[in-house]
Order: structure tokens, then C-alpha cells, then sequence
């Protein structure tokens, strides 16, 4: 268990700290999205060959992306050294922000060997962005709002340092799996799942070493992006890719397309 356990704090003022701390962990373990791209990826993302991913198995369509050379990319939530690489590849301006060093790390390991720049920023998402306003074209937000809990803040934000015209990716699964056992064969917790509100739940978080995760609805996702601003313009859904559910196709991942519009 981390150190800072032990200290008698609310949880909900380390949970992000917890959740920092087990990414690092997990990247350590060699954690499928901690594993950066290799050097034949980014050379073919060079001559126009290439795919990323928002959800678990979909590559995310190539023309849900603005002009990505000069465009200023902002990967929230987003190291691990496998999407910026690819946009810095295709000439972007990539800025990278996530709370895990590990991740970090990955994201510099591969701008230092393929030798572009990429500015590299640990922060956690819950607080105020450390950007001035409309200062990106684009946000990539691959699923990870699942170690959240409140995400209008998050979208409130994403609107504010988008510029006029900018687009907002994202991908976050709809809260379905967190009612299963890990087989995925029997619902075994109610939504929704959020731990800060069941001590039980806490525990049982801690010690699986499953980082303090929570489910969300579409209200939180979809409609959250919209109350900030946002207007939508496509979405597709994906399983998992593995497990009972993904094998009977169910989905429970979403990546949604929306613009900061320019009125």
C-alpha cells in the first residue's frame, strides 16, 4: 500500500496522487498503454501511415483530425509515448500532460530518439490547466477520465484553452464493466462505482492495486462536454477487446468528435 495511506487524510484529496502512483506501477509492469511506439512506427507515421487509438481496438478516423502540421496538440491525460509521437510525426506541436512519471518518461524517451521536441508537463487533470486560453488546435483525451471523478471541471477546461474551430477527441467507456466481476460473468456492484462514497469499495480498490476508478454515465460524458460548450459531431462505440463482454460484443467504450465553435 503507498506511504501516503497511511497518513489520515480524506480520500478524496490523495485519490489522484493513488491513482499517479499506480500508473507508475503498472508502466513498470509493462502495462499494454505504457508501451511507447517503436522507431518502424514513427518512421511510417512520417510518410503518411498511421493510426492511434482514443478507445481499446477502433483507430480513430483520420478525418475526425484538423491539418496536423503546425497544429499546437495538446494529449491529455495522454503520455505513455504512443499517440504524440505519431502527431510529431505528422508535423504537430505536441504538448503532453499526465500525472504519472512513468508515462512521462516514455514520451521523452521517444521525442530524444527520434529528435523532435515535445513539452512535457506532470499535472493532474482535476486542477485548473496550466495554459493560457485558446491555446490549442487540437485535444487528444484517450480513456482515463475513468480515474475521476467529477469531469465537467475537466471539459470546462478543455473548452477554455481550445482556440475557435478547435476539436476535442476523446475516448471513456460507459461505466457498464464496473458492474461485473473480473470474469465479466456475473454483475456483482451497483452503479454507480465510485469508491469515494463507499469505504468497502476504497479498500477493495487499494488493494487489488486497481487505482481509484469510477463509472460514469453519458450525462457525464456527452452531456458534460456540451454544457461546457462543445458541440458534437460524431461518435462510435468499441469494446474492450478482450474479456466475456468484448466476446459478446458488448460495447462499452465510446470516442466522441466535438468543435469549440468559432461563433
Amino acid at each position: 500500500m503507498f506511504d501516503f495511506l497511511k497518513r489520515k487524510k480524506d480520500p478524496a484529496e490523495v485519490y489522484t496522487e493513488i491513482n499517479a502512483k499506480t500508473f507508475d506501477s503498472w508502466a513498470e509492469e509493462g502495462w499494454i498503454w505504457s508501451r511507447p511506439i517503436d522507431r518502424e512506427t514513427y518512421q511510417k507515421a512520417e510518410k503518411g501511415e498511421w493510426s492511434v487509438l482514443l478507445t481499446p481496438t477502433k483507430p480513430v478516423p483520420k478525418d475526425w483530425f484538423p491539418n496536423m502540421r503546425g497544429a499546437k496538440v495538446l494529449g491529455l491525460a495522454s503520455g505513455g509515448g504512443q499517440q504524440m509521437p505519431i502527431f510529431a510525426a505528422l508535423g504537430a506541436n505536441c504538448t503532453v500532460l499526465d500525472y504519472s512519471k512513468k508515462q512521462l518518461e516514455s514520451e521523452k524517451m521517444v521525442a530524444k530518439r527520434e529528435g523532435y521536441s515535445i513539452e512535457s508537463i506532470r499535472a493532474d487533470m482535476t486542477k485548473p490547466l496550466p495554459f493560457a486560453d485558446e491555446t490549442f488546435d487540437l485535444i487528444f483525451h484517450p480513456v482515463s477520465n475513468c480515474y475521476v471523478e467529477n469531469l465537467d471541471p475537466i471539459w470546462k477546461e478543455c473548452y477554455r484553452v481550445l482556440k475557435k474551430g478547435g476539436i476535442l477527441l476523446v475516448g471513456f467507456d460507459n461505466g457498464v464493466s464496473y458492474a461485473f466481476n473480473e470474469a465479466e460473468d456475473k454483475m456483482i456492484f451497483k452503479l454507480p462505482f465510485n469508491p469515494l462514497k463507499d469505504p468497502e469499495l476504497y479498500d477493495l480498490c487499494t488493494r487489488e492495486h486497481w487505482g481509484i476508478q469510477f463509472s460514469h454515465t453519458i450525462e457525464e460524458e456527452v452531456g458534460g462536454q456540451l454544457r461546457a460548450g462543445f458541440r458534437l459531431l460524431d461518435i462510435y462505440q468499441d469494446t474492450s477487446g478482450d474479456g466475456n463482454l468484448h466476446d459478446h460484443g458488448v460495447p462499452t467504450f465510446f470516442a466522441t468528435k466535438a468543435i469549440k465553435d468559432s461563433l
